[in-house]
Parts: C-alpha cells; structure tokens; sequence
C-alpha cells in the first residue's frame, strides 16, 4: 500500500463547469496534490464518472449549465449504486441551491466566486478523508483500451519495484499527445481510439523482455517505467514514426518528460517531475523532448515559494506599486498628463523581483486577480494622495487580467475604489491586453460596455500583438490604443515598422480615439511619433517607473519649470 502522501496525489478530481476560467481556476488549484479532470456539461460528467467509477476521488459540480445542470447529474448518480459512491461538492453563487443541493446527495458546496486555495482544498480533502471506504487499486488490472495497467494498479506496482528493488536504476518517462481533444473532435472518437492503442502497442514492445512498465493514466497520459536509457528521443522517435504511419492526412505530434534515476526518489515523486517536464514542452514541436533537470527543479522550487508567499506579500506589503509617467508630446514642450501603474515584489529573500517573473505564474495558477486588486486599491489611494498633496488629479492606468473580466465583483470592486478615494470614474483608467479578446470574447465585451457606461475609460494594451484587433475594433468601446512596444524598438531604422506605426496612428484617427506609444528611448522615436500624430508616450525616453516618493518630485519639478500648477497646465 502507498504511503498515505502518495495516496493522495494520486487521487483524481473531475471539475465539471461550462465556463474554461472556472475550470482553469479550480485546476490550477489542485493540479498539485490532485489529477483534475475536466467536463463542460453534466452529459460529460456523467460519462467520465461511469469510465472513472473506481478512480474518481470526488466531483466538483456546477449546478447551472448547458445540456444537461447539476441536479440532473445529482439525480442520476442518487440512482445509480456506483456512481452514488462518489462523493459530490457542487460549485454555485446561489445560496439558495445549496440546500436543495445537499438534500440531493450533495456532500458539499463551494461558493462562487472561489474561496482563498487553501479553503477549498481543505474542503475536498476533508470530504474525500469522510467518503472513503473503497481500495486504492482497482479490480481492472488492464486499461482495456491499450492493455497498458491502469493507473491505479501502475503506481502501486512501481511503488514496489522502487520498494523491492532498490538496486535497480528505473526512470520516469511521460508521453503525452498534442491537442488529443481536437484529434477527437476532427476526426471521430473511434480515430482517437485507435491511435491510443497504436501507441499502447509500441509501449508494450518498447518494453518486452525487460522489467519496465506502462500504464495509461488517462485520455492522451502514459507513463512508463523503465530502466534507465541513455537517450529517450529514440524512444520517442519510434512511437512518433508508428504514429505517423497511421495517417497520412493527420498530424499527431507527441511530447515526453523525463525524469532520469535518483536514489530515494520514490515513483509518484519522479513522475510529477517527468509530467512537469513534458508540460514545458506543450506546443513546441521543434524540441518536443525535455529532461528534468536542476534548473527545472530550482525553477519549479521558486515558483512555488512564490505562489506560497503571495498572500504574506499582500499583507506584509512587499507589493510596490512603481508608476511610468506619460507625456502629451503634440505640446512643447512634452506635458506630464497621467501614468500607469506597475507592480513589483521586494521579497525579503530574493530581493526585488520584476513582473516579468511572478505575473505569467500567477495568471497560470488563476492568483492573478489578488495581484491585480492590490494595484487598483494602490492606484485610487495614491491618486487621492498626490490630488491632496498638489491640487489636481493625476489619472493613472492600471491593468484587467483576462480572469478579472469574470469576476462576478469587478464592477463592485472598481466602484468601491473610486467612491473611497472620492475619485471620477475617469481617473482609474483601465487596461485590457489585446489578446484577452480572443476568447469568448462577447463576456468581455459585455463587460466593457458596462465599465464604460460608468465612466471608466478603456485603453486596449499592446495593441498589434495579437491577431484579433481589426476583427474586434468596429465593436470594442476603447477610448486609447497602446501600442505594441515591438514596433517602437526599430522604428529609426526599419521602414516596415515605421509603416506599421502609421497604420495603427490612421487607425486610431478613423475611430477618434488616442494613441499612447510604449518604449520609447529615443529622440529619433520620439520625433517621428510627434510628426505622425501620435498623442502620448511612456518610455525611458522620459522616465523609468517610479517609486510613489520619487514620482511625486517627477510632479514638483513640472510645476516648478511651468511656474504654475500642473492641473492649470493639463486642463489647458
């Protein structure tokens, strides 16, 4: 039997919710100490829970969704014998449904929006601790579809080659098969079929003769266990040859993790390693093979204190906001008129840390909204302070993550900041980056149109980025284009990035709305974005991002040079 850790990870959770960011949320949230599997509707939950019945720890369930709710999957599973044995938490906002939701057989529920992390995780694994009852191990010995073990049983099994055979040098090894739902979705469940037992096959002669093993953990997750290989690309260009002599008309490219022997590494540890490894390659078909290596760890080691410290960080208040001043350069000389709020992190042990190493982690594990409201709330108070301090307000920007944009709170959040401060709603000014739009792009559409009723003004962030912009702009309400800072870096010395420029300068000019230009270093940039229109500029050109303190000497040298107040300045 497994030691009770290991117990636990193996433990799979299937997430049932018809918006993506929910169940993205959720399982970022578990991904770590669970093996989350996903349904849109109750029609799918119901199928994966009648593959799964012996796997499944527990179910997260929403109760309102399309095809088929959450209480007809309540109500199957109250009169079904097997499916009744797993235990159900529902998801839901309402506070109403919660009671008709445990008289349905309901073990528990979670309140929309989520609870803190810790919460949740400590609502799942109390109910798993009260459900449980049944064996680890299923009675299926053969994921019947490859013939690999089931997961399950291969876990066990390698727990005791590592327990029994401590002599013997076995790597992890992770397969994983790109975009295997879209595979399916093209060409038919049965195509997909038939490739998994393809490469089942391939598995199993791989290993014929030696003492290694395989199993199939789910959909498109194979792992195997195996004696150590000097170089497992061959591995993987094998089963990648079988795969693509099956179709011709079919791309299928697969990717692998490695994680090489370690004495006194237990199984279950090196496969998080190998499946963390495979994970980094996800889409890069140049390179599709990645071992675990010391750098991975220290980043992953990294990583992890970061997500554990962030709620310290909040607290203790090793969150700083800098600000970027922008300047009207159609004046002259270039007017201070607003600025745009940027994070950064004095960690007390890794000292100052750039957004560019803690922002991509958290929207990745769906901690992004905690960062994004410490900024706002920073932002409103210190509009308010240089307002009491110099007379005027300066109107600051401050960024919307794609997972604010379904935050049932935002508006209410957003409202609270400018009412506290006793701020206009076009004083917090609000970015949103280009390639939020790019799914389910009518939400964050509504949303913006509700925002902007208000008064929020709306800037578009790294505009040209992305790919959706033109699609997307005789419908988006935007008051200010950001252009991509890409196009700035060049601009002296390329003239397709000088063509570009003057695109986006007419495009901006057709819809009335003004541009900010990012980046800028140079006088030369400067010039040519001045003759082209271009209204306002950030850069360094002017000023890195600044300390409140330091900002604000920033504002009494452009009063002191102006010999007036600078809200005379910027309301001429």
């Amino acid at each position: 039997m497994l030691q009770s850790r290991q117990i636990q990870h193996q433990k799979m959770v299937l997430i049932v919710d018809d918006q993506e960011i929910n169940r993205d949320i959720l399982g970022s949230i578990l991904e770590d100490a669970y093996r989350p599997l996903y349904a849109e509707n109750g029609e799918e939950a119901l199928e994966i829970m009648r593959g799964h019945v012996d796997d499944l720890s527990i179910v997260l369930l929403d109760l309102i969704m399309p095809v088929m709710g959450g209480f007809e999957v309540l109500k199957h599973v109250r009169e079904d014998a097997l499916l009744s044995r797993i235990p159900i938490i529902v998801l839901t906002a309402d506070k109403t449904a919660e009671l008709q939701a445990l008289q349905m057989g309901a073990a528990d529920f979670i309140t929309k929006p989520f609870d803190m992390s810790e919460v949740i995780m400590a609502r799942i694994g109390r109910i798993i601790e009260l459900c449980e009852g049944r064996e680890l191990i299923s009675a299926a010995e053969y994921d019947s579809m490859t013939m690999l073990y089931t997961r399950n049983f291969f876990f066990e099994y390698a727990s005791r080659l590592y327990r029994y055979h401590r002599e013997t040098q076995y790597d992890a090894v992770a397969l994983d098969i790109e975009q295997f739902h879209s595979i399916n979705a093209l060409n038919g469940r049965s195509f997909g079929d038939d490739v998994l037992r393809l490469i089942g096959e391939e598995i199993r002669a791989f290993l014929a003769g030696t003492i290694g093993i395989a199993g199939r953990s789910e959909a498109d997750r194979f792992e195997i266990y195996c004696i150590h290989q000097p170089d497992y690309r061959v591995l993987l260009d094998r089963i990648q040859d079988k795969v693509n002599g099956f179709s011709s008309n079919v791309n299928i490219h697969l990717r692998m993790g490695v994680k090489f022997y370690e004495a006194d590494v237990e199984p279950i540890q090196m496969f998080d390693c190998a499946r963390a490894a495979c994970n980094k390659v996800r889409g890069d078909f140049l390179n599709p093979l990645r071992i675990y290596d010391d750098r991975m760890r220290q980043h992953e080691l990294r990583s992890q204190l970061l997500i554990n410290d962030l709620h310290n960080a909040v607290e203790q208040r090793q969150l700083v906001v800098y600000y970027q001043p922008k300047y009207d350069i159609q004046c002259s000389p270039p007017r201070l008129c607003s600025a745009e709020a940027l994070i950064r992190w004095k960690h007390p042990q890794l000292g100052m840390i750039a957004p560019v190493d803690f922002v991509p982690l958290f929207e990745s594990k769906g901690l992004i909204n905690v960062v994004d409201a410490f900024v706002w709330e920073e932002a409103g108070r210190q509009i308010a302070s240089w307002r009491n301090a110099y007379g005027f307000l300066l109107p600051i920007s401050v960024n919307l993550s794609r997972s604010d944009m379904f935050d049932p709170m935002l508006i209410e959040k957003l409202m609270g900041i400018v009412r506290e401060n006793g701020l206009d709603y076009n004083d917090l000014k609000l970015e949103v980056t280009e390639s939020a739009y790019t799914d389910n792009a009518m939400h964050l559409l509504d949303m913006i149109h509700k925002l902007r009723d208000l008064g929020f003004e709306i800037e578009m962030d790294d505009f040209g980025s992305g790919y959706s912009s033109l699609n997307m702009l005789s419908e988006m309400p935007i008051d200010v284009l950001k252009m991509d800072m890409k196009f700035i870096r060049n601009l002296e010395n390329s003239e397709t990035d000088r063509r570009l420029v003057s695109l986006v300068l007419d495009i901006a000019r057709y819809l009335d709305v003004f541009v900010v230009a990012e980046g800028v270093e140079a006088e030369g940039q400067l010039d040519i974005l001045r003759e082209g229109g271009c209204n306002l500029v950030q850069g360094y050109y002017f000023s890195r991002p600044l300390p409140a303190e330091e900002f604000g000497r920033l504002i009494e040298r452009e009063i002191e040079v102006r010999g007036t107040t600078l809200s005379d300045v910027m309301s001429s």
